[in-house]
């Protein structure tokens, strides 16, 4: 019996010692796993995604912004085209240029302007002004009707400051 004791010690403790070696190999490798990863993110990060964007020749151009400036019209208040209660209509408008030379050009024209905005806003329904889409046909219309009135100047965007239908 003793021998058998002494075989069954043996094998448990090389039980134990084969299971503590298997952790010991498992937990290396975890180790090794999560180091190379660090090692790859630092990469990614110094290496590969800190790359100048001009570098690359499938990057599109880097566009300077140029320094716009804007003029403020007069605030205008016109009465929609309704059947029944009257409809008013609020605009405070900015407009977009590219300096101010545009600007001193525009000035004097500022009468036809508003005259050109006044008719075109005059004609137009609630309806038309509902949503977004609305809103972007407005801007767009009242940037052509801009740019008939001040050629050869150029007025770059038309921009809402307010706009109020009562």
């Amino acid at each position: 019996m003793a021998a058998e004791a002494e075989a069954e010690g043996e094998d448990g403790e090389e039980g134990k010692k084969g299971l503590g070696k298997k952790k010991l190999i498992i937990i290396g490798a975890g180790g090794l796993v999560a180091l190379l990863a660090i090692g790859g993110g630092v990469y990614f990060f110094l290496f590969a995604g800190g790359e100048d964007p001009a570098a690359d020749p499938n990057a599109p151009p880097v566009v300077e912004q140029k320094p716009v400036m804007f003029y403020e019209l007069p605030e205008m208040t016109v009465n929609l085209s309704t059947t029944g209660r009257a409809t008013y209509l609020k605009v405070r408008i900015a407009l977009e240029v590219d300096d101010q030379a545009m600007i001193d050009r525009m000035t004097p024209l500022l009468p036809r302007i508003l005259d050109a905005f006044q008719i075109y806003l005059r004609e137009l329904r609630p309806a038309d002004l509902e949503g977004s889409a609305g809103l972007f046909r407005l801007k767009e219309e009242l940037l052509r009707r801009i740019n008939m009135s001040v050629y050869p100047a150029k007025v770059n965007a038309v921009l809402f400051k307010e706009i109020l239908i009562q």
